[in-house]
C-alpha cells in the first residue's frame, strides 16, 4: 500500500470519508467533489492503480457494490438515472492512481454532457475494428 495514496489511507482509518457500504475487499464512500449529492466511489480495498491491473473477481464484487449503491440513488435520492465511470490513466483523467469506479446519479435535464459524439470518415470504421480483432485474437 503506496503512503501517499488518498484511497489507502481512508481504507486504513488514517483519511476521512463518509463511508457508504463495504466488503472484506471492496468500499464505497461519497465523493469529497461530487458532480450531484449521493456521488459515490466504489474502490478495492488492496492498492491496484488502474482497471487493467484488477483481478477479475475483485472487479466483479465492484460491480455488485456498485449495483446496490445505485438501487440505494435511486431510493433515497430519487436519482432517475445513473452513470458508472472509471478514468484511466493521466490522459483519461485519472487523478487518483488508486482503481476506483464513480457512481453518479442522474436527474432529467440535470446539464451533465458526457461524450460529445462524431463520425468515422471513409473506410476508418472497418480498419479500426479489423485492427482491434487482430490484437484481441492475439491477447
Amino acid at each position: 500500500m503506496p503512503q501517499d495514496c488518498i484511497f489507502c489511507q481512508i481504507v486504513a482509518g488514517r483519511a476521512y470519508a463518509e463511508r457508504l457500504c463495504e466488503t472484506d475487499r471492496v468500499m464505497a464512500f461519497l465523493d469529497i467533489a461530487p458532480v450531484h449529492y449521493g456521488h459515490a466511489l466504489v474502490i478495492p480495498k488492496a492498492h491496484f492503480e488502474t482497471f487493467l491491473d484488477l483481478p477479475d473477481e475483485l472487479w466483479l464484487e465492484m460491480g455488485q457494490v456498485s449495483r446496490r449503491l445505485a438501487l440505494a440513488l435511486q431510493k433515497t435520492l430519487y436519482a432517475r438515472g445513473f452513470n458508472l465511470g472509471m478514468n484511466n490513466y493521466e490522459a483519461a483523467g485519472q487523478v487518483v492512481f488508486h482503481a476506483h469506479l464513480h457512481v453518479i446519479p442522474r436527474y432529467v435535464d440535470d446539464g451533465l454532457q458526457l461524450f460529445p459524439q462524431g463520425l468515422y470518415r471513409g473506410q476508418d470504421m472497418a480498419s479500426v475494428a479489423r485492427q482491434l480483432r487482430q490484437t484481441l485474437g492475439n491477447l
